[in-house]
């Protein structure tokens, strides 16, 4: 990619690298975890979780990080922001993040905590219980927006997960400003219905006056909104933000905009391996639709079928050529319905 060159998508999150790893529902009993959640631990817990899983793969990751590498795979132009330390888990993470086609150039700390990472647990039922330290990760502030790169970029994908420490949240304003400012549009991933707990009122305010395309999975339109369900929820959102793109698992998406709700099938998966990162690359294919002028259920049945390579295989980074699965699937069809 040449330098200055027009971008698809610029994705500002965590830099983590994933530790992935098989464990059982007694070692997450007894390790007090609950299965299917992400938790945020410190270093010391960080590190008795390592000395304490199995057999570890470790790969760049970070649900933002994952999305931008799936775009990449699909054909975008893509850049990524989000802070390592100089150690080698921020080594493995900045080269695998550029060996995936991924703009990368964000400076590491030389000093404080070190790399993110997120601990991966995978049941035997494909679920994943994550365990993440934040680390230099957190240490994100304006600083590190580059108002060029954002201007460079069609859309600005922001990661939820990035608006707890205060100094990234000032940097996700920096963008959102400068992105603004230059007639490009936001995307923000709501990330864990945790996450939005947290951050309700806030996560409103972006989605209303901020936000032109919203990610999110049915717990967490449901946690936004406090609604009794996705079909309560779906109608508080329309109107409210241009696009939203809410996932169902095996039941699809639902696309919203406020002239009419897409319901798009999912892919067809042989099997389900590990549903790591499943969100990430919906959201991977969903953007590279978008940011090539494809209608909405188009963005979605991409978005579908990046999701379905994730979850056949162990690791949320793309296996299979992800361009070449597009280019072969044919089109599922799609609905569109008023609520």
């Amino acid at each position: 990619m040449a330098e200055g060159a027009p971008l698809d998508v610029l994705g500002i999150g965590n830099a983590i690298v994933d530790v992935l790893s098989h464990a059982d529902d007694d070692f997450l009993s007894a390790e007090g975890l609950v299965k299917g959640t992400m938790a945020l631990i410190d270093a010391d817990a960080a590190d008795h979780l390592y000395s304490r899983v199995g057999p570890a793969v470790e790969v760049s990751g970070g649900s933002c990080a994952n999305t931008i590498a799936g775009a990449a795979s699909l054909g975008s132009a893509v850049a990524y922001i989000g802070r390592v330390r100089d150690d080698d888990l921020g080594r493995i993470f900045t080269h695998d993040i550029r060996a995936a086609g991924v703009e990368y150039a964000t400076a590491a700390a030389s000093s404080g905590p070190g790399t993110a990472r997120c601990l991966v647990m995978v049941t035997p039922d494909a679920q994943r219980t994550m365990c993440t330290y934040l680390g230099a990760s957190v240490g994100l502030g304006p600083a590190d927006i580059d108002p060029d790169l954002v201007r460079r970029a069609a859309v600005t994908y922001l990661e939820g997960y990035l608006w707890d420490p205060p100094e990234a949240k000032e940097a996700f304003r920096a963008a959102i400003a400068a992105a603004k400012a230059a007639g490009r549009r936001v995307a923000l991933t709501l990330s864990d219905p945790f996450c939005v707990e947290r951050h309700r009122g806030e996560f409103l305010s972006l989605v209303e006056n901020d936000i032109d395309i919203l990610f999110a999975n049915e717990d967490e339109i449901v946690a936004l909104y406090g609604a009794e369900g996705v079909e309560e929820a779906v109608g508080a959102l329309r109107g409210r933000c241009p696009i939203a793109a809410v996932t169902r698992s095996e039941k699809g998406s639902i696309v919203v905009t406020d002239g009419a709700v897409h319901e798009v099938p999912a892919a067809r998966v042989e099997r389900v391996v590990d549903t790591t990162g499943a969100g990430d690359l919906y959201a991977a294919g969903f953007l590279h639709g978008l940011t090539a002028g494809l209608p909405l259920p188009e963005c979605a049945r991409i978005g579908g079928i990046a999701a379905a390579e994730i979850i056949a295989h162990v690791g949320a980074r793309p296996e299979a050529d992800l361009a070449a699965l597009v280019a072969g699937a044919r089109p599922a069809g799609s609905s569109a319905a008023r609520w």
